[in-house]
């Protein structure tokens, strides 16, 4: 669980169960309710762990030599390479495994989404870029979700990715702000290891600002109603906060702001979007 940082999956899972509530309250569907959430929840957890897994196993040489990542589980000796490749080649089979019993799309598009979730972890090596593919790897998931539902897409799970894909983008800039002198040292490429730390928290809050205007088109989809304002100005409201905390001379909030700010951010959004489609839907 440590070391595949299992309760980061509360960044991508509560925009797929909104993608998901979307698509059952607006799309035809013919199978069970509890069935196929199950089956949707299930293949989160397999593709979050074949992807951090798989990161944890492809960088634990240089996590040995980053004195901040240097205690992750497999440099310091607490699981071992081989072990971790086992565990990602096991959660891959089961992701592409339950994803071919909800329909053909998601069991076909099953292995492209594994390889774009797992390509990121090699992304650093070549270029700057790195924070938006992390963020694309996070975005499929309410496409998947609605494709789980619908059979097919629709502009709003397209529009929720790129609200994913901007808000995770953004937040990992900041992430990466840690260990930007390593990097450069390194040769490795982030956007804080190729700019100053302020150019890089613009570079973030602009990538914030989109997600809010994105959420506002993803809004047009949903009933009008107090729930749903509530929901994008609550979010909103945290990604400001979070660059309220980190500037370029006040970097101790990073894990604060991290962890702790897009936890909240994504929990509340889902449950006032869901709670809003459930009610007025």
């Amino acid at each position: 669980m440590r070391l595949v940082k299992f309760s980061h999956t509360i960044f991508a899972m509560p925009f797929a169960l909104l993608s998901f509530t979307y698509a059952w309250t607006t799309a035809t569907h013919d199978t069970s309710l509890w069935l196929l959430l199950l089956q949707v929840v299930a293949c989160m957890v397999f593709a979050r762990n074949t992807a951090m897994g798989f990161n944890r196993w492809a960088d634990w040489r240089i996590d040995a030599e980053n004195p901040r990542t240097a205690t992750r589980e497999i440099p310091a000796g607490r699981v071992s390479p081989r072990s971790a490749a086992w565990f990602v080649a096991i959660n891959a089979l089961l992701f592409i495994g339950v994803a071919a019993t909800i329909n053909p799309l998601c069991g076909w598009l099953s292995p492209v989404a594994l390889f774009i979730i797992m390509f990121y972890s090699y992304c650093k090596r070549f270029t700057s870029l790195a924070h938006i593919v992390l963020g694309v790897s996070l975005g499929i998931a309410p496409v998947g979700a609605y494709m789980a539902v619908a059979g097919h897409d629709t502009t709003l799970c397209w529009l929720l990715a790129a609200v994913v894909t901007t808000w995770c983008a953004g937040f990992d800039i900041i992430y990466a702000l840690q260990d930007a002198a390593f990097d450069r040292e390194r040769g490795l490429h982030s956007i804080p290891s190729r700019f100053s730390a302020r150019t890089s928290l613009i570079i973030s809050a602009l990538l914030h600002l989109a997600s809010v205007v994105l959420l506002l088109l993803v809004a047009r989809y949903m009933p009008q109603t107090w729930l749903l304002w509530t929901g994008c100005s609550l979010f909103s409201l945290i990604l400001l906060l979070e660059h309220i905390l980190v500037t370029p001379t006040k970097q101790r909030n990073i894990g604060i702001a991290f962890g702790n700010l897009n936890a909240m951010a994504s929990v509340s959004l889902a449950v006032c979007l869901i709670a809003n489609l459930l009610i007025y839907g």
